[in-house]
C-alpha cells in the first residue's frame, strides 16, 4: 500500500503490534472492535475477518469471563486456519489481572493488552492488580494500551483534583478539572508501568470522550505533555450520520494538528447493521485528509436542477461498490492502485472539467442534453458511451485502467 506517511509532531516513540507500529513517524492505523460474545468462538472468529478484510489492521475483543478468556486462543487459531494474521487486542476490565495469570494461551495468542486504570481495582488493591497486568505483558513482551474513559474515571484522583480546585483563588470550571482528571490518570498509569518496567516503545496511551470539544482539549493536553503513541476515539459517538459527522469532526481537527497515531470510529450500528462501517469510515477520514490511502474513492456531483434522472446517482454507487468488491484482488496483484481518482459526473456545467481531473472520469447527460456520456482518461477524451450498458462499459474502462497503469506485484 503506498501510503503517506504520517509524521507525528509528539509521538517519536513507535509501538510495534504485531507487524504494525504505532507511532514513530509509522502511518495512522485503523483499528476496530467486535461485538460478539468472545466465548462464541466462530462468530467472533467471523467478525473479526470480516473487519480485517473491510481493513481492520488490528481488531480488540472483550476479555470479560473466564470462558472469553478460554476462548481467545482457539480465536486465533481459526484466524489463522482462515488465512487471517490481524492482530487480536484483548479489552480488560475489573478482572483482567485473573485472566490473564489464569488464562496463559490467551495472554500469548494476544498482540496487544487494553488496560482501563479506573477499572482495574479500589484503593490497595489498585496498584497491586495493575502491576500484576503490566508484569504479565512483559512476560509476554506485549505493549499496552493505557485507555482511560470518561464514564469510568478513577473517581479517587478525580475528588483530589477537586480538592485542589476548590482552594484556588479563582477555581476552574468542573468540566475542566474533569479533562484535566482524565490525562492525569493516563500519565500516572503509564509513569508506574514504565516504574514496573514496561518500556516506552510498548505503552500507547488514550482518553476517551463522547463530546468533540472535550477530546480536542484532552487530546491537545496531551499532545503537549507527553511523546506516547495515542489512540484516537470519540467513544459513544452515536448512531448513523450523528456518529459520522463526531468522529470526523473530532478527529480531523486532532489529525490536522499532528496528533494520534491510531484511530477507531465508534459508531452504533443498527440493529443487525454491518460493523464493518466503522472501518470504512475511518478510512475515508484519513484518505480525504491526505493521510493514507486504501481504495479509489469516486468524485461524485451532489445533483441539481439539471440532473432529474437518477442514473449518475446509480452509477456512482455501483462504481463505488465495484471499486471496493474489487480492490482486495486489485492490491494483491497491483501497486499503488489505492490512489487513483474516479470521477461520476451527472451534467455538463461541471462534468467534463472534474472527470479530466480525475484518471478516469464519465460525465453523464443532464435533463434534457445528449444522451451521450463522454469518459475521460488522465484528462484526455477518450470514448464517449451510449445506451442501457453504461455502468458496465465504465467498469471495463476501469479494469483495463488498472491492467494498463499499474505495476504488477512480485
Amino acid at each position: 500500500m503506498n501510503n503517506v506517511p504520517h509524521m507525528s509532531r509528539h509521538a517519536s516513540v513507535g509501538v510495534r503490534v504485531g507487524p504494525y507500529r504505532i507511532g514513530g513517524g509509522a502511518p495512522i492505523l485503523v483499528q476496530s472492535m467486535t461485538n460478539t460474545d468472545t466465548a462464541d468462538v466462530q462468530s467472533t472468529a467471523d467478525q473479526v475477518r470480516a473487519l480485517a478484510e473491510a481493513g481492520s489492521e488490528l481488531v480488540r475483543v472483550t476479555v470479560n469471563t473466564p470462558e472469553a478468556a478460554a476462548a481467545v486462543p482457539h480465536i486465533r487459531e481459526r484466524l489463522d486456519a482462515m488465512n487471517c494474521g490481524v492482530p487480536l487486542v484483548g479489552d480488560f476490565h475489573y478482572n483482567g489481572h485473573k485472566l490473564l495469570r489464569e488464562h496463559p494461551a490467551c495472554a500469548e495468542a494476544l498482540a496487544k493488552y487494553r488496560i482501563n486504570p479506573g477499572n482495574v481495582g479500589f484503593r490497595e488493591k489498585r496498584d497491586r492488580q495493575f502491576q500484576t497486568m503490566i508484569e504479565v505483558a512483559l512476560e509476554y513482551s506485549r505493549p499496552v494500551r493505557i485507555g482511560v474513559n470518561w464514564g469510568s474515571l478513577d473517581q479517587e484522583l478525580l475528588a483530589e483534583l477537586m480538592d485542589q480546585n476548590a482552594t484556588l483563588a479563582i477555581p476552574r470550571e468542573a468540566q475542566v478539572v474533569m479533562r484535566k482528571a482524565l490525562v492525569e490518570s493516563a500519565l500516572r498509569s503509564a509513569a508506574m508501568a514504565e516504574e514496573i518496567g514496561l518500556e516506552r516503545d510498548r505503552i500507547v496511551i488514550s482518553c476517551k470522550v463522547s463530546q468533540v470539544q472535550d477530546l480536542v482539549a484532552v487530546y491537545g493536553d496531551l499532545a503537549a505533555r507527553s511523546d506516547y503513541a495515542l489512540h484516537l476515539g470519540l467513544t459513544e459517538a452515536g448512531m448513523g450520520s450523528k456518529g459520522i459527522v463526531a468522529s470526523t469532526a473530532a478527529l480531523a481537527i486532532l489529525l490536522q494538528k499532528g496528533i494520534g497515531d491510531t484511530i477507531r470510529v465508534s459508531l452504533t450500528p443498527s440493529p443487525g447493521g454491518d460493523r464493518t462501517q466503522e472501518v470504512i469510515v475511518a478510512q475515508e477520514i484519513l484518505q480525504t485528509m491526505g493521510l493514507r490511502s486504501f481504495t479509489p474513492l469516486v468524485t461524485a456531483c451532489p445533483g441539481c436542477g439539471r440532473t432529474t434522472s437518477t442514473v449518475f446517482q446509480e452509477l456512482a454507487e455501483k462504481i463505488q461498490s465495484h471499486v471496493r468488491v474489487r480492490m482486495p484482488e486489485w492490491q494483491k496483484d497491483y501497486v499503488g492502485v489505492e490512489d487513483m481518482q474516479l470521477a461520476v459526473m451527472g451534467c455538463i456545467v461541471n462534468g467534463p472539467g472534474e472527470s479530466k481531473h480525475a484518471d478516469i472520469g464519465i460525465s453523464l447527460p443532464g435533463t434534457g442534453e445528449t444522451p451521450a456520456a463522454p469518459v475521460f482518461i488522465d484528462g484526455e477524451k477518450s470514448v464517449t458511451l451510449r445506451g442501457e450498458g453504461i455502468a458496465e462499459a465504465f467498469q471495463d474502462i476501469v479494469e483495463n485502467y488498472v491492467e494498463s497503469h499499474y505495476a504488477k506485484r512480485g
